[in-house]
């Protein structure tokens, strides 16, 4: 039977990869609560379409940071693709280049970042960078990345420590081991530099080390993880470009807000000065127009792509769980009445007694 939904995708890929592989893309930190309530919360949220409106054409088109993509849906960063399918980030990398949206690539990508842009040299392309305790190292990375033509830096701050995830332990799956392993200079620096350290994400990065890194780069920088208001004005104090709405999965910190529920506090908070963006729990075309109308202006996706990669053998899968988000999010726009971006807004949500 063909998959109609991202809910089918995940079905099949748990059939198909193994216990410790499904455990480690589907697990949560500690009790799973939060990593659940970022798909409950969505549902608690109902819509109030306008009708008798001329919807014979609905275009889903934005931009990001100044650049257009097809549809207000990215692909968030997760790490090691090659988990779900040999060709790894490299298949993940044309499928949004395919579909016309951004691609988050991970400081821990399987594949390395001078092989993921062969694979889709057109794409829209952001780097996330966990901040390493080795500063020399940090400083390659972001040179590294923009040379290859990156167009943003989103650096993860919710990860000053890997979170308690409970599955892995089980499963003995050694994740700061498998960080240990991964070589992230580029494959020219293999053979002319020294090995550098590569480790877990430094837990003594601040908000004052924020400067160093926009000395470096010309890139605009992205906040990934923020949740609450004082963290949202402190970036807009810092002069940083974006933030993304994120409780990364549910896998660092478990009982914080879901990521649609935090999404207004931070939006209200930054008052337009910086474009908001939010990944966690989305899955059906209404979960974007929700997040759209509360202020987000694009929303990625974690887990379901990684689905992708895993029922269609890369590519193909997550071209088609992107086709179909983009599809269920145009169905969505044209039954409210939205004939565009613009025409999304607060007055289509009403929040559920549930």
């Amino acid at each position: 039977m063909p998959s109609v939904c991202l809910a089918d995708f995940e079905v099949r890929a748990r059939e198909q990869l193994s216990k410790t592989t499904w455990d480690f893309i589907d697990g949560g930190a500690d009790e799973g609560i939060t990593r659940d309530d970022n798909i409950a919360a969505f549902k608690k949220i109902r819509l109030r379409p306008r009708y008798l409106r001329d919807v014979s054409e609905v275009d889903t088109r934005t931009t990001i940071l100044g650049e257009k993509v097809s549809a207000p849906i990215g692909i968030s960063p997760t790490g090691f693709h090659t988990i779900a399918c040999p060709d790894g980030e490299m298949s993940t990398a044309r499928a949004a280049q395919a579909a016309g949206v951004c691609y988050i690539t991970s400081t821990f990508a399987s594949c390395s970042f001078e092989d993921i842009v062969a694979a889709a040299p057109g794409g829209l392309r952001w780097f996330q960078l966990y901040v390493q305790p080795d500063q020399q190292l940090n400083k390659q990375l972001v040179q590294r990345v923009e040379s290859l033509g990156f167009k943003a830096l989103v650096v993860t701050v919710d990860t000053p420590v890997v979170g308690n995830r409970r599955h892995d332990f089980r499963n003995r799956l050694d994740l700061k081991k498998n960080l240990m392993l991964t070589d992230l200079r580029s494959p020219r620096e293999r053979n002319s530099i020294p090995s550098l350290q590569t480790s877990a994400p430094s837990p003594h990065f601040s908000w004052n080390g924020l400067s160093w890194f926009q000395s470096l780069t010309r890139l605009p920088i992205i906040l990934k993880g923020i949740l609450t208001k004082e963290d949202a004005e402190l970036a807009v104090k810092h002069n940083v470009q974006g933030i993304i709405v994120s409780n990364h999965g549910g896998r660092q910190l478990d009982e914080v807000p879901s990521s649609i529920d935090a999404l207004t506090e931070v939006v209200t908070a930054v008052n337009g000065k910086l474009e908001v963006y939010l990944d966690g729990g989305v899955r059906t075309g209404n979960d974007v127009l929700k997040a759209l109308a509360l202020g987000a202006k694009c929303v990625f996706l974690g887990r379901p792509i990684l689905w992708g990669l895993a029922c269609k053998q890369g590519e193909h899968g997550v071209r088609e769980v992107l086709n179909i988000l983009k599809n269920e999010f145009h169905t969505s726009m044209t039954l409210t009445g939205c004939r565009s971006i613009a025409e999304i807004n607060p007055n289509l949500i009403q929040f559920s007694r549930l």
